[in-house]
């Protein structure tokens, strides 16, 4: 009896096992996906671009020939001037120069010192946007806020007839989350000290380094709060100053900033095509931005992104082959001061077919990550660009796509994205500051740049599958 059972039981097990055994059809069906292979063509444009030198004669002649690009000002008018025969004499299409009118900002004179207990001289940079002190400078009693939140809590009219100090620290992150939340003391600090009855502010420079250079940058100050002369310290000069409040005496400083606000003037695009086979497949759109801030030579802010960009679709363009889809190279102005070049862009181009834009304005350090946002009928598409982009070192992200100021208004109707994040863990020691110049760039970093936007555009400009909107929050 005990044999007949156990036979019987294993007679079911089997003819369980059987009946659970899909059909040969499903088991094709459910076989792995084969492996995704890297097309030979853009295996050999990738790797031929590690030997890149366009991008690098783009940045030093940018640099050397122009320099500083404040938007709005003529040094901006030289540049695009000088980005209309560079783009032409690299052999790109349809070359052009788009102007608008903005509001524009110039710096003046800028000096600070503490007159008591402890009178010493600072370095300090006018943040745009600042008001100017009277002309004899302003000497009031400087209170010290620790971080934004202690300033945030200060009571309403506190300030009234004082300079505000707001310090802040900033640690260097690989992807620059941390710029987001020290940058508060910078984006909305004047406006709120402002509110708040402050004659005036200075803040730790948004950075992470602890060189005597400060960081400027743009301010805004909400509609109806009247500006006020804002600065950044150098890193040191904000230690200093922090050292100074923990004695307990009370510190007066005088500050003098002359900056003005001379009114509109002239802005523009340059854009450049290289024009592919398919009208109706739809424009790629790559760039960075052109204009820079006035304390040095911005050769990572952002002569890089503009030569990088422009350096792997020249590769496209002379591949011999014709991409299906054109590849538009825009170097937006006033990204700095506003982002009125990727306002204006939009507003020209918004109702032309972009399937997908990127934008690189990071610097020139490696790239690392790769993110995506496509429709579900090109997810293939974002497959083989992992694949493509692996041997460069490049892994695959999770964050949504679409990133950069310029792109944004063209990003927020719908339109696919590819991030090629650089790595940002020394970005922010020279980010607006006199630093940023031509020997901040290094050449076998940015070739990687090149490499990896070249094999960005090899798949995205050909790709097959169709690339339609995507739903942006």
């Amino acid at each position: 009896m005990a044999r007949f059972l156990l036979a019987a039981s294993a007679l079911a097990l089997s003819a369980t096992a059987v009946a659970q055994q899909p059909s040969p059809s499903a088991q094709r069906r459910a076989a792995p996906p084969a492996p995704v292979k890297v097309d030979p063509r853009v295996a050999a444009l990738r790797d031929a671009a590690l030997t890149d030198d366009v991008a690098y004669d783009i940045v030093e002649g940018l640099t050397t020939e122009v320099g500083p690009r404040l938007a709005g000002t003529e040094a901006e008018a030289r540049a695009r001037d000088w980005s209309l025969r560079k783009l032409k004499a690299l052999g790109f299409r349809n070359v052009r120069i788009e102007t608008y009118r903005m509001p524009t900002w110039v710096r003046g004179e800028e000096r600070a010192e503490i007159v008591a207990p402890f009178p010493q001289k600072l370095t300090l940079a006018a943040l745009g946007n600042s008001a100017a002190t009277p002309a004899e400078g302003l000497t009031a009693e400087l209170i010290v806020f620790p971080t934004f939140g202690d300033l945030a809590a200060a009571p309403d009219g506190s300030l009234k007839g004082k300079i505000a100090y707001v310090g802040n620290t900033m640690a260097p992150t690989q992807d620059g989350s941390s710029y987001g939340q020290a940058g508060a003391a910078r984006f909305t600090g004047p406006g709120l000290a402002a509110r708040k009855g402050a004659a005036a502010i200075v803040i730790r420079s948004i950075g992470t380094d602890t060189h005597r250079m400060p960081h400027t940058g743009i301010t805004e100050f909400p509609a109806g709060v009247t500006a006020i002369p804002a600065a950044a310290l150098a890193a040191p000069d904000a230690a200093l100053v922090e050292g100074m409040a923990k004695r307990g005496k009370p510190i007066r400083m005088k500050l003098l900033l002359t900056p003005r606000q001379i009114g509109e003037q002239e802005g523009g695009n340059v854009i450049a095509e290289v024009p592919g086979t398919d009208p109706d497949a739809g424009i790629v759109l790559i760039g960075g931005h052109l204009d820079s801030w006035d304390l040095g030579t911005g050769a990572i802010d952002d002569a890089s992104g503009v030569a990088i960009t422009a350096a792997a679709a020249k590769r496209i363009m002379d591949s011999g082959r014709r991409p299906r889809r054109t590849i538009r190279v825009v170097w937006f102005g006033a990204e700095e001061v506003g982002g009125y070049g990727g306002d204006d862009y939009a507003k020209r181009h918004g109702g032309e077919r972009h399937v997908l834009a990127a934008e690189s304005d990071f610097g020139a350090d490696r790239v690392w990550r790769l993110e995506t946002t496509l429709p579900d009928s090109a997810k293939a598409v974002g497959d083989r660009l992992a694949v493509a982009l692996a041997p460069l070192g490049i892994v695959r992200g999770t964050g949504k796509a679409g990133d950069g100021a310029d792109i944004a208004p063209i990003v927020a109707k719908g339109v696919a994205g590819v991030d090629l994040n650089q790595s940002g863990l020394r970005y922010f020691d020279i980010h607006h500051t006199a630093d940023d110049t031509l020997e901040r760039v290094d050449r076998e970093q940015l070739r990687q740049n090149v490499a990896a936007w070249t094999a960005m555009l090899a798949i995205v400009a050909d790709a097959p599958e169709a690339i339609g909107p995507v739903t942006r929050p």
